[in-house]
């Protein structure tokens, strides 16, 4: 059963409601005070977003400030108080700390304990990983386990018969003879790619290009939604930049962003959706290296946000719900302990454009 949180339900993207919405998914719970004064506001503004955002069942006002809402269990049907939730993913420096600790909040509201477990990313076999949870006492699973290759499929027969409840975060799988779903709880990359596209298309770009990283788990979905996207509005998306980049350890990665740089010249290219941030900070330093204006010549928007707003300019960047991925997952974790019979739910949480100073009107040929 696929669901969609509140978080679909967005005001408009660049309004104040939506920087207040984008804290609230974030942290789970805000202050007004504090946020205003981060954001550079007065109270009264802060007040009034959370008051427009609460009708509109985006947030619930507390004493205060404002809570996210979503998929969440009741008190009664949280599964046994004490109970240990053993998590494994793929980095514990990059996009899944903050997975964490939305985890640990909504553990914590519910009376659970989390032991947090890393692996890497494209792992050869992460089934000892699993086991060694399962083995330390974990009775139930929160996992962004490699389900591309053999790793993959060693990992999809370990799920057909898990000894324990599990949740895919970012992820999904169909396991066993009868490719049974196994409860997930992922972004809404097409909606987040959908909402830069039209952003941008907005903004009178024809000429929409990609630079993804070739490392991401995300990138071929990313890609296959750049490619509707730009369809949907009559774009010729063949015609504009659509390159891999490399890890940023590799020696060839500073090459690959100077020939990025060059393919934009070349092809008439007017904006780039990027993944992810440090990618995306350095091609724009890179096309200022080559005279291009950004914006102007060259808008970019970076699908990631962890220092987006950090980089000169800002950078218009697509926010994955992080915190709200690991509070949902350990909320549908309590749920199936509570109860193993209920239905499977695949819930689909949207991401929230972030409009910054990376993007803008091309200039005229």
């Amino acid at each position: 059963m696929a669901q969609t949180s509140n978080e679909g339900r967005r005001p408009p993207m660049g309004s104040r409601q939506a920087e207040v919405l984008a804290a609230v998914s974030d942290r789970g719970t805000v202050r007004v005070t504090e946020l205003a004064e981060e954001l550079g506001v007065t109270p009264v503004t802060v007040r009034r977003a959370v008051s427009d955002l609460a009708d509109a069942g985006l947030v619930r006002r507390v004493h205060g400030g404002a809570t996210a809402v979503g998929p969440r269990v009741s008190n009664g049907s949280a599964g046994p108080v004490g109970a240990t939730v053993g998590m494994l993913v793929p980095s514990l420096d990059y996009y899944w700390p903050d997975v964490a600790r939305g985890a640990e909040e909504e553990a914590k509201r519910l009376g659970l304990r989390v032991r947090l477990r890393g692996s890497v990313y494209q792992a050869a076999d992460e089934r000892g990983d699993l086991e060694r949870l399962v083995e330390a006492g974990a009775d139930g699973l929160l996992i962004a386990p490699t389900l591309d290759g053999p790793g993959g499929e060693l990992v999809r027969e370990w799920l057909a018969d898990a000894p324990v409840p599990v949740v895919l975060m970012e992820r999904t799988a169909s396991v066993g003879a009868v490719q049974r779903s196994v409860e997930s709880v992922i972004t809404d990359h097409s909606d987040g790619i959908t909402m830069a596209v039209h952003h941008l298309v907005g903004q009178g770009h024809r000429t929409i290009g990609v630079a993804l990283s070739q490392d991401s788990p995300h990138a071929p979905r990313l890609r296959t939604d750049w490619l509707a996207a730009c369809a949907d509005h009559g774009l010729d998306a063949p015609a504009a930049v659509d390159r891999r980049i490399p890890d940023r350890r590799e020696p060839d990665f500073d090459s690959t962003i100077e020939s990025i740089v060059a393919d934009v010249i070349a092809t008439g290219t007017t904006a780039l959706l990027v993944h992810s941030d440090p990618e995306a900070i350095r091609l724009i330093q890179c096309a200022q290296e080559r005279g291009l204006s950004v914006p102007g010549d060259l808008s970019v928007i970076s699908y990631d946000d962890q220092v987006a707003a950090m980089s000169a300019p800002a950078l218009t960047a697509v926010r994955p719900p992080r915190r709200t991925i690991g509070r949902t997952a350990v909320g549908l974790l309590a749920a199936r302990m509570a109860d193993a019979g209920r239905p499977v739910h695949r819930v689909l949480v949207s991401p929230t454009l972030m409009v910054r100073d990376s993007s803008g009107p091309p200039n005229e040929a």
